[in-house]
């Protein structure tokens, strides 16, 4: 008898679909694509409409063998793969492979999420392949292949062997290091302002001086700024003259997308975007639940919308009735909509749990520690969106000062001379309380340093009337210096690919993967920097294909692959507009011109060929750029370009492989300690940063992270050994416990600081001394 199969890309989601339907029933997974362009060729035919010539992923031939092998004995094929673009493209690939003689035409399902309702809804209203969908990850797919294949070579030519150069990940390259350049360029700027501390019955709060003579009060130098504190000093208290309340609402953010779950993931979780996908990627799969078995504890997670269908919001509201009560819900269901942003796709909800009644806690036993911190993040942040807004009473004290009673004490002193005019300044100071919390019982939403301040982080204000005199305890005043631009962070660089339009949100994990795998930046202290060769990578791309390597050339293109999705123009126009173009930007390269950017060659002027006196020259060869004799060939000295190594530096660390000394060699990611007995012994390690573990007493070196490449500390010890610092350690003594060694740590609100490496006590570092805070009374 002849059973129905379906087929799936996961081993994992063939477990969990399998538990929902009848025995009969065949669940086999491709494990992922099962065919691609080949890799060592182009693998597009430019001469006949782009035509791509796919070839089966090695080592899958007996996956599709058996995939095969079951389509022809089988009633039914349900090709049940990710509901996206990609998903769209195995599918069909998956039914061009198992196309045979015999056998049933395969029919599309669509999981928007793995529970038993969703599996029998999709397999009843089974549909076709989606063959506008296809053409558009085609575009996307041959894109990247002409642009990888064709540019990269150039690369190779000009910089080094082996680099590659990607369609979106340069354009991401190129905003990290734009970044770093304006940081470069920053020139800070000296600006001041003024504290008064005030306290009544017991509650300290801040004004802040916020105009002089009704226009915005702008200081900058200590000169202006002492002269206003010199004018006010003298009062013992501030009279209130102005007083405005209001009532303030806060609404909860809406679910997660995929680009705010990166984003939130990275705040709050501390996860890369890798990370946060490939954990709910398994949520969203299924997980064993003891006697219920494997669920999908979330519905699909590469999503551009936020919206919700309204029986997910009625079970929300339901349920939060039962733990809040109804005064914490939003007045009407909640289904919010597409996000707003250029290029978004609306095919599926928002990111949400399939079931709300499942609280994290009670499935906590049953996760990893990871899956439960992004199973309860994005449970929350749901639940939340279907709450009350949280009420606040903000409040607005405004002290107009007249400066003229404290200028005539201080004429007293200087002198009828004085030019000093009377003026009027004011001090304001703003807070809030929480009134309602509504949603904020529940969920609040991470910020980075840069922000701004939260609504429910303002300072609390006493009760205070018009008219009240407010004792003022100190005036302060401060010296601040103007600060360069953030280096960017996961979710501040997804935030601007989104705001951009770089990329889908579904590709923005592996375009920061392969940018770390590549050493064209490093992650430190959660902040990306550009390494000297991806600066350089960043130069000559972008020198060469101005046009190609931009945002809104990034951008557009999405925008058109869009249109092939929606059937209103055709992948190969979109590929014959961008080819042409682009063809002429390679052809038109000059090698040696630049391999001048990419390179140092002021050497070049004095540096002679050393077999016949000739000038060297700069080439471009298959094997990486290269200097040559101007006499060749008849002369054929050559010399490979840009693999300068310093010399091996010998220390008196011991080889733990052999037991030789090491000495300090150059790597891609910079230096390390290497065994003397190079190549016979291959033994290395990181160079230690004189700084002793406080748990074993090991050395404390610079280790990376599996994956994406992340900088941190620990022991030289490790894994037998856990310590780990994610800031710079620094030989400093702590005053607490006098341990040598602290972590460098640094806040915009804070400045820089100090945190024992032991003892987790924190100081602040050592500034110049600026002008005293002034007491008044």
């Amino acid at each position: 008898m002849k059973k129905p199969l379906i087929i799936v890309e996961s081993p994992t989601k063939a477990r969990t679909i399998k538990k929902f339907l009848p025995a009969r029933y065949i669940v086999k997974a491709s494990v992922g694509h099962v065919r691609d362009l080949p890799k060592s060729t182009l693998g597009v035919d430019v001469e006949h409409g782009f035509a791509p010539k796919y070839v089966p992923v090695p080592g899958k031939e007996k996956t599709l063998a058996e995939l095969r092998g079951a389509a022809r004995v089988a009633s039914h094929v349900y090709i049940a793969t990710d509901p996206d673009r990609e998903g769209e493209a195995i599918a069909w690939h998956v039914a061009e492979t198992i196309k045979q003689k015999g056998a049933p035409a395969p029919e599309r399902v669509l999981f928007h999420e793995i529970t038993s309702d969703a599996v029998h809804a999709a397999i009843a209203n089974a549909g076709v392949i989606d063959e506008k969908k296809v053409h558009a990850q085609q575009a996307r797919r041959v894109l990247d292949r002409l642009v990888g294949y064709k540019a990269s070579p150039l690369l190779w030519k000009t910089v080094r062997k082996g680099l590659s150069a990607g369609r979106v990940q340069t354009v991401a390259l190129r905003l990290i290091v734009e970044r770093e350049r304006e940081i470069r360029a920053f020139k800070p700027v000296e600006y001041w302002s003024i504290e008064a501390l005030l306290e009544k019955e017991g509650q300290k709060f801040i004004a802040r001086l916020h105009q002089v003579n009704g226009k915005k009060a702008e200081l900058s130098n200590e000169r202006d700024t002492m002269d206003i504190v010199n004018a006010v000093k003298s009062r013992d208290a501030f009279q209130v003259t102005d007083l405005r309340r209001r009532e303030r609402r806060k609404n909860p953010q809406a679910p997660f997308t995929t680009s705010t779950l990166q984003q939130e993931g990275a705040k709050k979780l501390s996860f890369g975007s890798k990370k946060t996908m490939r954990v709910a990627q398994g949520l969203y799969e299924g997980v064993e639940l003891g006697a219920e078995g494997a669920v999908g504890l979330i519905t699909y997670m590469r999503t551009d919308s936020t919206r919700i269908s309204e029986l997910a919001a009625q079970q929300a509201r339901d349920y939060l009735t039962s733990l809040f009560g109804a005064q914490f819900l939003a007045k009407g269901a909640q289904l919010y909509g597409k996000s707003g942003q250029a290029n978004t796709q609306d095919a599926h909800e928002a990111v949400r749990p399939t079931d709300p009644t499942r609280r994290p806690e009670h499935v906590k036993k049953f996760l990893t520690p990871e899956q439960y911190k992004l199973y309860e993040l994005i449970w929350k942040r749901f639940m939340a969106s279907q709450m009350a807004p949280a009420v606040f009473d903000t409040t607005t004290v405004d002290f107009l000062i007249d400066g003229h009673e404290g200028r005539q004490a201080l004429e007293g002193k200087v002198g009828k001379a004085s030019n000093l005019e009377p003026r009027a300044y004011l001090f304001r100071s703003t807070g809030s309380i929480v009134k309602f919390e509504g949603f904020l019982t529940l969920y609040r939403e991470a910020h980075e340093e840069g922000e701004g301040r939260a609504l429910e982080d303002e300072q609390a204000l006493p009760e205070v009337a018009l008219n009240e005199r407010i004792p003022v305890k100190e005036i302060v005043p401060k010296q601040h210096f103007t600060e360069p631009p953030g280096r960017f962070s996961e979710a501040s660089l997804v935030k601007e690919l989104e705001r951009l339009g770089i990329g889908r949100p579904s590709t923005y994990a592996s375009i920061i993967s392969v940018l770390a795998d590549r050493h064209y930046v490093l992650l430190e202290q959660r902040r990306f920097t550009p390494t000297p060769l991806g600066e350089t990578v960043a130069k000559i791309m972008v020198m060469q294909f101005p046009d190609i390597f931009n945002v809104e050339f990034t951008s557009g293109m999405e925008g058109e692959l869009d249109k092939v999705e929606a059937g209103t123009t055709s992948w190969q126009d979109v590929l014959g507009e961008f080819w042409g173009p682009f063809e002429l930007a390679l052809d038109s390269a000059n090698v040696e011109e630049l391999i001048g950017h990419a390179h140092d060659l002021s050497m070049l002027a004095t540096e002679r060929c050393p077999t016949d006196g000739g000038a060297l020259i700069a080439k471009g060869g298959i094997f990486g750029p290269y200097l040559s004799c101007e006499n060749r060939p008849a002369c054929t000295y050559t010399r490979p370009l840009g693999r300068d190594r310093k010399p091996a530096v010998m220390t008196d660390q011991i080889c733990h492989e052999c037991g030789k000394f090491m000495v300090i060699r150059q790597g891609r990611s910079g230096e390390f300690l290497g065994c003397s007995g190079f190549p016979k012994c291959r033994g290395t390690r990181a160079l230690p940063t004189g700084i002793k573990c406080p748990k074993d007493g090991g050395d404390i070196i610079q280790l990376r992270s599996k994956r994406g490449g992340r900088a941190f500390f620990g022991c030289a010890n490790h894994p037998n050994c856990d310590f780990i610092a994610w800031n710079k350690p620094i030989l400093e003594e702590c005053p607490d416990c006098h341990f040598m060694g602290a972590e460098m740590k640094s806040t915009k609100a804070r400045g820089d600081f100090r945190k024992c490496m032991k003892c987790g006590n924190e100081w602040e570092v050592a500034a110049p001394e600026l002008e005293p805070a002034v007491a008044v009374g």
